[in-house]
C-alpha cells in the first residue's frame, strides 16, 4: 500500500518504468479526444467540480486512462470525498501513476499522470481515508470505466 511518504519520494526520484509507452503527436491526440478531454489530459486542465456523473457512480471493476486505456484504479478504492471529483485511495499498482511536483497557481501539490501516456489525471493529497490516507482527486474526463 502506497503512503504519502512513498508518493513524495517517487515524485522527487521518479516513477518506476511503465509496462509500455504510448506516445502520440498533439495532432493525433486531438483526433482521438474530445476538446474537453484534450484540454484536461494533454494541457493539464481541470474540469469543473461536480460536472460529471462519475463522481456519484460507484461501479466495480477498473477505471483506466481515457487516452490510452491503461488500468489505473480499482472500483473498490473509489470513495466519496465531497470534493466534486472522482476520488480513489490507491492506484491499481505502484507503476500505474506517475507523480510530479506541481508549483502552479501559487501552491505546491503533487500532480498525478498516467505513467503510460503522460495524461494529466489530477492530483494526489494526504487527506484521504485510512489506512493509506491518500486521496487521488481525478478529473472524470481523464478516466473511463473499463
Amino acid at each position: 500500500m502506497l503512503t504519502w511518504n512513498d508518493i513524495m519520494e517517487t515524485a522527487e526520484r521518479g516513477t518506476p518504468p511503465p509496462p509500455r509507452r504510448v506516445e502520440k503527436s498533439e495532432a493525433q491526440w486531438k483526433e482521438l479526444l474530445s476538446p474537453e478531454q484534450f484540454a484536461v489530459t494533454r494541457q493539464a486542465g481541470t474540469e469543473r467540480p461536480w460536472s460529471s456523473e462519475m463522481c456519484s457512480r460507484f461501479e466495480p471493476g477498473l477505471y483506466g486512462c481515457s487516452c490510452c486505456g491503461e488500468p489505473l484504479f480499482q472500483g473498490d478504492t473509489k470513495f466519496e470525498s465531497g470534493s466534486g471529483w472522482p476520488s480513489f485511495t490507491q492506484p491499481v499498482n505502484p507503476a500505474a501513476v506517475a507523480y510530479r511536483i506541481d508549483r502552479s497557481h501559487g501552491m505546491v501539490r503533487v500532480e498525478a499522470l498516467c505513467n503510460v501516456c503522460d495524461a494529466h489525471l489530477g492530483h494526489v493529497f494526504p487527506d484521504g481515508p485510512q489506512p493509506s490516507g491518500l486521496r487521488y482527486c481525478m478529473n472524470a474526463l481523464s478516466l473511463r470505466h473499463l
